[in-house]
């Protein structure tokens, strides 16, 4: 379904906004809405927050702005969890950890030609939530299964939901985490995580996707099993040899890439040029061409296009508040996106 993604429009599912309405306005203008997180708006919408509901030994403090695991907690509820694995509620989101999510699958959505929805990945949350010896609970042997199943099975709920309101929904996993997996100081390794998200990917429905911002290693990243791979294209700063064969090899594959081309920082405000974008992307493209042995053409009907990473944190200019900033950031970046996407369509598809 997403082979022709013909350049198509798309971003990062976490906002700044704390006005609702102003920020599915702008999913709505692109090509490939979503329903936005955000944080700023309740603590429970923070990406990892938001993804432990219903997981047993969560501990959530609002007050302090911390989620923590308790292993104790784990083991009383495990059993109770088991017992709720078959209902659909316990992997959906309530309105206390997504304002925006009802409200988005209640319109009429059938025009687009996909939707996307997004779920934190079972790597990132195991880094990041912890237990009661500050150790991440990815290392736990008793709970890591649980996790990867258990956001499997969230993933695969949503798309379900998703699907009933567009033939062409999917959801993405959003893994900043799969960049620490290379680290010589974690307990767990590349070789680990590529079997246990090739097993998790195996059971994902729909269009098998992964999103993340941080520093990528593309050729491991696709080896996963992916459908489509969305990444910050800014930070790779050119396509080595290995890179090329790779995503040439994916996209031949029926793969798709999601280019993370435009700038989602205070740069953007100031950009009155598609020019360098355009320049950047193309020669990563030739050297997809050249070394991948796939024609530009063929790239492009397998892109598509988005802000570089999600914009949360951006020094103030002293004349807006901090979160107005970032507001102009995400709105300059959407209108600079979908300008980007028009000149690339007329030179690659008219």
């Amino acid at each position: 379904m997403l082979e022709n993604a013909n350049l198509r429009t798309t971003a990062m599912g976490i906002m700044p906004h704390r006005d609702s309405r102003k920020a599915l306005e702008l999913s709505l203008s692109l090509d490939i809405p979503f329903w936005p997180q955000l944080p700023n708006f309740s603590f429970f919408e923070d990406m990892y927050v938001q993804t432990s509901e219903n997981f047993p030994g969560i501990e959530i403090d609002e007050e302090k702005g911390r989620i923590s695991f308790n292993t104790e907690k784990f083991r009383r509820e495990i059993d109770h969890y088991f017992s709720l694995m078959g209902e659909e509620k316990t992997y959906e989101m309530s309105e206390r950890y997504s304002s925006l999510f009802k409200r988005f699958i209640s319109l009429d959505l059938s025009g687009y030609y996909a939707i996307r929805g997004q779920v934190t990945g079972p790597v990132s949350f195991g880094f990041k939530v912890l237990d009661e010896e500050l150790k991440p609970i990815i290392y736990n042997e008793e709970v890591r299964p649980v996790l990867f199943d258990f956001i499997q099975r969230k993933v695969n709920r949503q798309f379900q939901i998703l699907r009933e309101k567009n033939g062409n929904a999917f959801v993405w996993v959003d893994e900043p985490g799969l960049a620490y997996i290379f680290s010589g100081f974690t307990g767990y390794n590349d070789q680990h995580a590529k079997k246990d998200y090739r097993e998790f990917m195996s059971g994902i429905e729909g269009p098998k996707g992964l999103h993340l911002c941080a520093e990528v290693n593309l050729p491991y990243l696709l080896e996963l099993g992916l459908d489509l791979l969305s990444f910050d294209a800014i930070q790779i700063g050119f396509v080595s040899q290995e890179y090329g064969e790779s995503i040439g090899e994916f996209i031949k594959r029926g793969g798709v890439m999601c280019w993370g081309i435009v700038p989602a920082n205070s740069s953007i405000l100031s950009e009155t040029s598609l020019d360098p974008y355009i320049k950047r992307l193309l020669e990563y493209w030739d050297k997809v061409s050249e070394y991948g042995k796939v024609d530009r053409k063929k790239i492009a009907s397998h892109s598509l296009l988005a802000p570089h990473r999600c914009c949360l944190r951006e020094v103030s200019d002293g004349l807006l508040p901090v979160e107005n900033i970032e507001e102009r950031i995400v709105e300059r970046a959407f209108s600079f996106l979908r300008s980007l996407s028009s000149e690339l369509k007329r030179i690659f598809l008219s």
